[in-house]
């Protein structure tokens, strides 16, 4: 909840919550003041004449004498929960963190099912990345297709990145799982240079691909595409994959249309592994959603802010009017 001029009022825990314990009071204070009004009501019927009184004070005290005393009682509320610490959850942009985008560049990105090309888009969409990134992540590029190569080290550069997205090359076949070690130990060098900390900065993969690994001929082989993902959860690195294609997309080679469906399944395996997230996309623009998604994620940690000024500042303003009410009301302060 907002509410204007007093800012953020949501919470999402407390770092004092025995504050809470000064509830009683404020109940003890809402039975003393109950049965204060119920001694003197029994006092006025007791002795006062009710023909006399009618005649010498006609208008009664109507029920608007307890608004300021409520007022009261609800302003020590909201004291007490400021009082408690309220939190909310802030988004704070990461400065200490590397991210490895490794993209596909085999044969088959060059199926044209996504225009201009799935390397074309993936370059395009890519490149938005890069520059959406918060400037404080050290990202690198790796591009594989049946080896991997570190075209840029995790860095805050990004305009290295950009050039080297521009300059992606296709290349034959497809080794999912050494593009993942690659990355990891990319990340295992850099974080050994990174202050800034006692433990070593956090770390993703955003992986890219459109069809299944061939080299090896099994995932599961010591270099596959599993293998590395386990040694990726095993590392705390989650892997983000990002199947990009259709099921409808072919290449030409040597004179030849073979069919180049995207596989979902194996990329969707590989982060489930890896601890990661998977997500599809088959056009440009999913793409991108996709990377904005990323981007979010990645770019950004949530942590516990302090949340109590909002609560004192209406504290303080209910208190005021509860003194206002008084003096107008009751011609005194509520007590």
């Amino acid at each position: 909840m907002t509410l204007p001029l007093l800012g953020p009022l949501s919470l999402t825990g407390f770092q004092n919550p025995w504050f809470f314990l000064f509830v009683l009071v404020v109940i003890g204070l809402v039975a003393l003041y109950v049965s204060l009004q119920v001694a003197r009501q029994k006092r006025m019927l007791r002795f006062a004449n009710m023909e006399l009184l009618d005649s010498v004070a006609p208008t009664r005290p109507t029920r608007w004498r307890h608004l300021p005393a409520i007022l009261l009682v609800s302003s020590l509320v909201l004291f007490t929960v400021a009082m408690a610490g309220p939190t909310n959850d802030v988004r704070t942009p990461r400065n200490r963190a590397v991210v490895m985008l490794v993209i596909d560049v085999s044969q088959s990105m060059r199926a044209t099912d996504v225009a201009p090309s799935r390397l074309a888009a993936a370059q395009e969409a890519a490149t938005q990345f890069a520059d959406q990134l918060t400037p404080g992540i050290n990202l690198g590029l790796i591009a594989f297709a049946g080896t991997a190569t570190v075209l840029v080290s995790p860095t805050t550069n990004r305009d290295a990145t950009k050039a080297a997205i521009d300059k992606l090359q296709l290349a034959d076949r497809t080794a999912t799982g050494e593009a993942i070690f690659t990355a990891l130990q990319a990340i295992s060098t850099v974080s050994a240079v990174i202050g800034g900390g006692d433990t070593p900065p956090p770390a993703r993969i955003v992986l890219m691909s459109d069809g299944k690994e061939t080299v090896p001929s099994t995932p599961d082989n010591p270099k596959g595409a599993y293998t590395a993902a386990r040694t990726a959860n095993d590392q705390g690195v989650p892997i983000a994959t990002v199947s990009f294609g259709t099921k409808h997309g072919h290449v030409d080679l040597n004179g030849q249309r073979l069919p180049v469906p995207v596989d979902d399944e194996m990329l969707k395996k590989i982060a489930e592994l890896s601890g990661g997230q998977s997500y599809t996309a088959s056009s440009l623009a999913e793409l991108k959603a996709v990377f904005t998604t990323l981007q979010e994620q990645v770019g950004y940690e949530t942590i516990k802010g302090d949340a109590s000024a909002g609560w004192l500042r209406l504290g303080a303003v209910m208190l005021t009017v509860a003194a206002l009410a008084a003096l107008l009301l009751n011609r005194r302060l509520p007590a």
